[in-house]
């Protein structure tokens, strides 16, 4: 109704159906550019590098800010739908370059800690714009177009600003065999450190790719050498979205209803979860390069199933036990928490750190496409999985997080402060040839596990 106030054309507006089409494809395209974006990553990081990437997609950002920022003007909410597909296409791109960028410019022993950054910047953007978004702010429908359009903002700072930073070094001397570009790639990144090692880390790791280009998605998925690898990425990003995190944001307005928090003030609360995730991102953040990825990444997911769990639990019993309803909240509140430690951003790292240069670009494109299809279906499959089984849907969330949770305990090795050469070995150490029992032990004891 208020989306056929909003747009009107020659003092008629949208039918029923009109209107319904035009929320679905509003919803639902955001996600569809993102694939279309993380399927152009390959392609795109190959010829323009990782931050020349970065760089000029920023004027996706621009085009899509002005169709949305004038979309009232011109009376088309199509301009809406279209800004929001082209605002997808560009989160696809940065959504798996920007982690790869990060990953092949830090030390390895900050390899983690700015890995996870991305996901704290996303956290402080949803924050953002739930604070923007309140009535008293930008929240009005006269200001829709406005807080739409602010998109532009922080693309403006980032367009000022990265294009004085150098490229990728790996980039610069695997690919480019630029050897000038990367030493003073590496001086820049590196002020008070010797780089020479990391030099010869990236030497070694040239040779041993000397006779392989940068394979495509077809040739890595029949690359029998990075099976486990492949498996390991398309199950931590499946995992991801299937998770239930989107689905808690769809319902959670609900379970605070139903909690007692007064209408008008669950826009407040909403924030207040917003606040969450900036802080348990923070503590990942701080805390991966002392505990590792595997402990943030399987405990993250464990304690999801377990929230999932009980959220499933509280709803079934709210009506016979009083205080079930806070214990709804609690768990919503701890499925947040559990998934920006670890999950929201440690599977975008993993997929850097399991393959060499000549892989990882198609390995980003593979675990970003899976990611954008899996966050696709749950938006689509949710509200008809909670109409057949009630409050019982939450249960396949759970089974869903305590199984990526055994698969990353069993298959992923720890990868903190390694190289990748040394990931690489490590990974055909232990796929390699069957994973006894005996072995396994061993590996627990040498820390790669």
């Amino acid at each position: 109704q208020k989306l056929n106030q909003y747009y009107h054309r020659n003092g008629t507006g949208f039918n029923e159906e009109a209107l319904t089409l035009m929320y679905s494809l509003t919803v639902s395209v955001f996600a569809i550019g993102g694939l279309i974006g993380s399927l152009m990553v390959g392609t795109l990081v190959t010829k323009f590098g990782r931050k020349g990437t970065v760089v000029n997609s920023t004027v996706l950002v621009f085009l899509a800010g002005s169709l949305m920022g004038f979309s009232r003007i011109c009376s088309s909410p199509e301009m809406v739908i279209f800004g929001r597909f082209i605002t997808g296409i560009h989160s696809g791109i940065s959504l798996s370059v920007v982690p790869m960028y990060l990953g092949e410019i830090a030390p390895k022993n900050l390899r983690g800690f700015l890995g996870l950054m991305p996901s704290i910047f996303i956290c402080a953007g949803v924050f953002s714009a739930q604070v923007l978004g309140l009535h008293e702010l930008l929240g009005k429908e006269e200001h829709w177009p406005l807080f739409l359009s602010l998109v532009v903002v922080p693309t403006f700072i980032q367009l000022m600003l990265l294009p004085w930073f150098p490229e990728s070094p790996r980039y610069l001397l695997i690919e480019k065999h630029n050897v000038h570009a990367t030493i003073t790639a590496l001086k820049w990144y590196r002020a008070k450190c010797n780089i020479q090692a990391e030099i010869e880390e990236m030497q070694e790791e040239q040779r041993s790719l000397s006779s392989v280009e940068t394979v495509s998605v077809w040739q890595l998925l029949l690359d029998h050498t990075v099976r486990w690898q492949v498996l390991s990425v398309v199950v931590i990003n499946i995992g991801m979205q299937l998770s239930g995190i989107d689905a808690i944001w769809f319902y959670t307005n609900d379970i605070f209803e139903n909690a007692g928090i007064p209408t008008p003030e669950i826009q407040y609360t909403t924030v207040g979860t917003g606040a969450i995730e900036i802080v348990a991102g923070l503590i990942g953040c701080f805390t991966i390069e002392r505990l590792g990825r595997r402990p943030l990444i399987i405990g993250g997911f464990a304690f999801m199933g377990m929230c999932c769990a009980g959220i499933t639990l509280s709803l079934i019993l709210q009506t016979y036990v009083p205080f079930m309803k806070y214990v709804s909240v609690g768990c919503v509140v701890g499925i947040i928490a559990g998934f920006c430690i670890g999950p929201a951003g440690v599977p975008f790292l993993i997929t850097a750190e399991l393959f060499k240069q000549s892989h990882r670009p198609a390995a980003y494109t593979v675990g970003g496409s899976l990611n954008w299809m899996s966050n696709f279906t749950i938006g689509f499959i949710f509200p008809f999985l909670q109409m057949s089984a009630g409050s019982y849907c939450y249960l396949v969330f759970c089974v869903i997080c305590l199984s990526v949770a055994i698969y990353v305990y069993f298959v992923i090795p720890e990868t903190k402060n390694k190289t990748f050469v040394e990931i690489s070995q490590i990974m055909d150490a232990i796929h390699g040839s069957k994973l006894t029992l005996k072995t396994f032990i061993m590996l627990q004891k040498k820390n790669l596990f």
